[in-house]
Parts: C-alpha cells; sequence; structure tokens
C-alpha cells in the first residue's frame, strides 16, 4: 500500500502511524479520513443536499425580490452556475437564462 504525498511539503517518505500519517521531512502529522470529511463539508450544496460545480443548471424554489430593484425573480426561474465563490453571503455566480448576471445563495436553489 502506498502513502499519500505529504501535503504541506510534497514529500513521498510519509509513513502511516495508526490513524494519522507522518512525514519525516517536515514533521507534519494529519489523519486523511478527517481532511476527506472537511473537503464534503465546504462544498457547496443546493437545498435538496445535491453538490453544486460550476457549469451546472439550477432553478429557484421561491420568489426572490432583486435588492435595489422591483424586479422579481420568480420560482422556476432557471440560471446557469458559473462558478462558486466561497467564504461569502452568496456563493453561486450565475447568469440567469433569459436575464442578466447575479449572485445567489445556494439554499434558494435546486439543481435541474
Amino acid at each position: 500500500m502506498s502513502c499519500p504525498p505529504c501535503p504541506k511539503c510534497s514529500s513521498e517518505y510519509v509513513y502511516q502511524d495508526q490513524s494519522q500519517m507522518i512525514c519525516p521531512e517536515c514533521a507534519y502529522e494529519w489523519n486523511p479520513e478527517e481532511e476527506a470529511a472537511a473537503a464534503e463539508a465546504a462544498a457547496i450544496k443546493d437545498i435538496n443536499g445535491a453538490v453544486l460545480q460550476a457549469g451546472d443548471k439550477v432553478t429557484f424554489i421561491k420568489d426572490l425580490k432583486v435588492k435595489g430593484s422591483s424586479q422579481v425573480l420568480k420560482i422556476g426561474t432557471k440560471a446557469l452556475i458559473r462558478r462558486i465563490v466561497e467564504g461569502k453571503d452568496h456563493e453561486l455566480d450565475c447568469k440567469i437564462i433569459g436575464g442578466g448576471e447575479m449572485m445567489i445563495t445556494s439554499k434558494f436553489v435546486k439543481k435541474a
């Protein structure tokens, strides 16, 4: 069984000690299972729990008022995710089909 390279220094001389992986060159220790769980938790998901990625098509699950405008995006409006921006209120940078571009929160969409 081969061990993955060290995520800190990319050393190939990593060894396993019980559930921990240890790099002898930089003394970095990590648990690959915890890293996989953290990566899954950081994934952006829609209202049904499906993981969203750039290029996915989504549908609005409720009417949304556009901030600073009298426009309302109706339920069922489709959008294309251009990119995902982490660490902000509105994670999805979308192109509204038949409209313009705007940022949307993932809790108001479902994967189409």
